[in-house]
């Protein structure tokens, strides 16, 4: 009868390559966790609740940016850049007051500020003149404050006249004789022929000179002697200068 052979128990050495096995996929997965460097700690960290007295502040480029934004933001102007504005408001302001209506009102020339001539705001002198013969220069003065237009001719009356003598067409200037306040105006009367063609004549002592659309006269006052005048009184139309009106 032959003797039964033992077999040896493998179960011990298994059991034994089974728990290596597992202890080598843990020190694995270990060392993929933690990276070798520990970041599995910091991340953890990073995760944790801050503080909310502690605002986070920016750094690295993100703060580069923020300076370079706020380099590029203009500066708030000058104190005196809004001095200069509220400067020239201020001039155009005093401008205007100056002128109070328009720089018009203050033009002499505008026509809203001119008026006719009239005998109630000029003074008239009537002047013997050597040369032409037998004249008489009237001088007009505008007494007024506004400037006057001088329309037409004088109308002339002499004492004892029957009629207004006509005026001599070849001395109408171009354009209105206009006097500012104090201005002059002339016209030249001529007084009688000289030669016996304007008739007999007499001698007159006043003289009165009106304007064109007024009724009212103004008087100049004659040299006390009188002047002799006949059929061939003329007068000029008013003009600007003595010589025109003697011309």
């Amino acid at each position: 009868m032959l003797a039964s052979v033992r077999r040896p128990d493998v179960r011990p050495r298994l059991l034994a390559a089974a728990m290596a096995a597992v202890a080598v996929a843990t020190l694995s997965l270990t060392a993929c966790g933690s990276n070798g460097k520990g970041e599995g700690v910091r991340q953890e960290g990073a995760a944790s609740p801050q503080s909310p007295s502690a605002a986070p502040q920016p750094s690295g480029p993100a703060r580069a940016a923020d300076r370079g934004a706020s380099a590029a933001k203009p500066a708030a102007p000058a104190a005196s850049t809004s001095h200069h504005a509220r400067g020239t408001a201020g001039t155009a302001g005093t401008g205007a007051g100056t002128d109070g209506k328009g720089s018009a009102s203050r033009d002499p020339y505008a026509p809203e500020n001119r008026v006719d001539c009239s005998a109630a705001d000029v003074e008239i002198t009537a002047t013997p003149v050597s040369r032409p013969l037998n004249h008489i220069l009237l001088t007009l003065t505008n007494k007024g404050s506004k400037m006057c237009d001088l329309n037409g001719y004088p109308i002339v009356k002499f004492e004892g006249s029957q009629s207004v003598p006509p005026v001599i067409e070849g001395s109408k200037p171009q354009a209105v004789t206009s006097l500012k306040p104090g201005g002059k105006g002339y016209a030249g009367v001529i007084l009688s022929s000289g030669e016996g063609s304007g008739g007999e004549g007499y001698t007159a002592q006043r003289l009165e000179v009106g304007f064109e659309g007024s009724d009212r006269m103004a008087e100049a006052a004659l040299q006390a002697k009188g002047v002799h005048i006949d059929n061939a009184l003329r007068v000029t139309y008013w003009v600007t200068s003595p010589g025109d009106a003697l011309s």
